[in-house]
């Protein structure tokens, strides 16, 4: 079964980006906060759903805990939402999924870690395409462009959008790496080797269910409509993330050799979805620069999957 979860899992999170980038509103300013607000509730309703399943077992004081962690993945999220208004989803999700190769370096200074060969190849293959992908743009912003091309272009500081977005990921995968690399050592309170997963992820889903209530009593505040028949492309979005979430914790937990690899490259399955449904479409050399990033990220999961063999 963890060859179906690992499946399931990497199409789970390309579907949702094509549903993040149908649900991004470039004219509503508050389209990545009512994004965030769905993705929160079907989050939170998944925790409580668990909480009860496992009869609350779990100690909330958790929450304020494993805040700095739940932080930057919501803050990650968010600004990833933001991009979508402004760019490709072709370029958007391989850029964000570099956040690997940013872990990578946040241990080699950080932690004082010497890489091996091969993850430093992995990190130099994802670099040159997003550098790549930044001078290909950028040059682009010089030459004339026919009108028909217009809405394919998108702008060097766009860019960053995604580079934000893997930054501020991989400050939460880093930190996450102090909570779960042993139970003994982890401030989580309440957690053993069979749990701590669960703990973790709960705490990320109920405070992403308050950041979802606190940012509705902000909508009111502002008088800002959120019709709820309006929010179907989101709140899909929202399913398909939570359901990727679920999934990929039994894949990795079966067999993570395998299931890092192939999830890693889900944003594969976001370029394929985009190129189908969203029609979008990358010069050559884009399409280059993309897929040495993939090319990277999954070389990077290998590596990682085998680390946990």
């Amino acid at each position: 079964m963890w060859f179906v979860f690992t499946l399931i899992a990497t199409l789970c999170w390309g579907a949702a980006d094509l549903y993040y980038k149908k649900g991004a509103d470039k004219g509503d300013r508050y389209s990545h906060l009512k994004t965030g607000i769905m993705v929160g509730l079907v989050m939170g309703a998944h925790a409580l759903v668990m909480l009860c399943v496992n009869g609350f077992d779990y100690d909330f004081r958790n929450l304020y805990i494993y805040l700095p962690v739940s932080l930057m993945y919501i803050l990650s999220m968010t600004v990833g939402y933001f991009g979508l208004r402004y760019l490709l989803l072709s370029l958007s999700s391989p850029i964000q999924n570099t956040s690997g190769a940013v872990v990578f370096l946040l241990c080699v200074i950080f932690l004082g870690q010497r890489p091996d060969l091969p993850s430093t190849l992995a990190v130099v293959l994802i670099t040159a395409g997003v550098l790549l992908l930044g001078v290909l743009e950028y040059k682009a912003q010089a030459r004339p462009t026919l009108a028909e091309d217009r809405k394919y272009r998108v702008g060097f500081w766009a860019l960053l959008i995604p580079v934000v977005y893997c930054v501020i990921d991989a400050l939460g995968t880093f930190f996450d790496a102090y909570y779960l690399d042993s139970v003994a050592e982890s401030p989580l309170l309440g957690v053993t080797a069979e749990n701590i997963e669960f703990v973790a992820n709960t705490s990320y889903e109920l405070t992403f269910l308050i950041g979802a209530l606190a940012l509705i009593v902000f909508l009111l505040i502002r008088k800002e409509p959120m019709p709820v028949r309006k929010q179907g492309n989101r709140g899909v979005a929202a399913l398909f993330e939570t359901g990727g979430q679920v999934f990929y914790v039994y894949a990795m937990a079966a067999n993570a050799v395998v299931a890092a690899p192939v999830v890693a490259a889900y944003c594969m399955v976001s370029v394929l979805l985009s190129r189908l449904f969203l029609k979008e479409k990358l010069t050559r050399w884009q399409y280059v620069s993309v897929g040495i990033v993939i090319a990277g990220i999954v070389f990077l999961g290998v590596l990682e999957g085998l680390s946990n063999k």
